[in-house]
């Protein structure tokens, strides 16, 4: 299932079948398998391998002393997590799943050796980790500026526009979505009671449908013009491709 990653490194430049070949094989190595909300790695444990996302989703997350729990990002199936951190001597943040996961787990040395064979690769893994950086501000704006009912659109938008980047959104415009309420709680910094009430409003408006554990985006134009969200920081065109301005209305059409 490195299909996922591939179609995401695709985004930055299109690879060729040695370069696709290459990731299967690093990606097949060593395979685990989650329940729902274990711990991939602990806060404070050493870090050994750079954790590929095959399936399922999982979150970066910080546990107060208090017990209170912040949720800094959340992973989707073709994500690498920390692809350096070989160079730390024990982590800083907790990662676990929030679904039954499925994880390819990948040595630093073999990553450096596929980056030294394939420097197209190396180039499309740095971007990839500049596209994490960017999310970051992006989320750290969320919290700081965005109101409530803007943040939790936010969050759908890029989590929508995540999931079909890499082809996970079905003709009926719904893609898998098993964050819950809590969940979004602790992401976005709003009490559990304020995140369902935020997206009662959004169901009502007609905007989303959550059912189960997917997530029907009905008018992504809309959800993106009340979330003022601006899907640049994604980088989700690769360089030199022709591009539709982003935020305008063609590219919110585009990406409807």
């Amino acid at each position: 299932m490195v299909v996922y990653l591939i179609r995401k490194l695709q985004n930055f430049a299109p690879l060729s079948d040695e370069e696709r070949s290459a990731l299967q094989d690093l990606a097949g190595r060593r395979l685990r398998v989650l329940n729902s909300r274990d711990d991939i790695i602990e806060q404070g444990q050493k870090p050994g391998f750079v954790n590929l996302m095959l399936e399922g989703f999982a979150c970066r997350y910080k546990i107060l002393p208090d017990g209170r729990r912040q949720i800094l990002s959340f992973f989707i199936p073709g994500d690498l997590c920390d692809l350096h951190n070989d160079v730390l001597g024990v982590m800083d943040h907790s990662i676990g799943a929030i679904s039954p996961l499925r994880i390819a787990q990948i040595a630093a040395d073999e990553i450096e050796v596929l980056m030294t064979r394939f420097p197209r690769l190396r180039r499309a893994f740095w971007w990839n980790e500049l596209v994490g950086e960017a999310t970051t501000r992006e989320w750290l704006t969320n919290l700081g500026q965005r109101t409530g009912s803007e943040r939790v659109a936010h969050l759908l938008c890029e989590t929508f526009v995540r999931m079909r980047s890499i082809g996970l959104v079905d003709e009926t415009g719904a893609c898998p979505f098993p964050i819950t309420q809590a969940d979004l709680s602790d992401a976005l910094g709003i009490s559990i009671v304020h995140t369902n009430r935020m997206l009662q409003d959004l169901r009502a408006e007609g905007l989303i449908v959550l059912k189960g554990r997917s997530l029907q985006v009905d008018d992504l134009g809309a959800l993106m013009r009340l979330a003022n969200f601006e899907p640049s920081y994604l980088h989700l065109r690769r360089p030199g491709a022709d591009e539709v301005g982003h935020g305008t209305e063609a590219d919110r059409e585009a990406l409807a």
